[in-house]
């Protein structure tokens, strides 16, 4: 399975992940007003037997199913998007 990933120019080492490459229909405006204009950095192959650095593949194939997308943001930053949950 093909994920599009997407970084932001508004909060550095921030990572957005999609099921479809250019499909924002399922992230909350906030989030997307937060994270400033997507930037295509890759697409990746989630079934595939390479693995990203700092997040499981697993982990992103089941925040698809819960949500349709993955957020990926810095760990010294965790409070960048703490509104997230109440965007939803």
């Amino acid at each position: 399975m093909l994920c599009a990933i997407y970084k932001s120019k508004k909060k550095p080492g921030s990572y957005l992940y999609l099921e479809k490459r250019d499909d924002f229909s399922s992230l909350p405006e906030a989030l997307l007003e937060q994270f400033g204009k997507p930037e295509i950095v890759m697409m990746f192959n989630l079934l595939g037997s390479k693995r990203l650095h700092s997040v499981d593949n697993q982990e992103i194939l089941e925040k698809f199913k819960q949500q349709g997308f993955y957020l990926q943001i810095p760990q010294q930053d965790d409070g960048l998007f703490n509104s997230l949950s109440e965007i939803k």
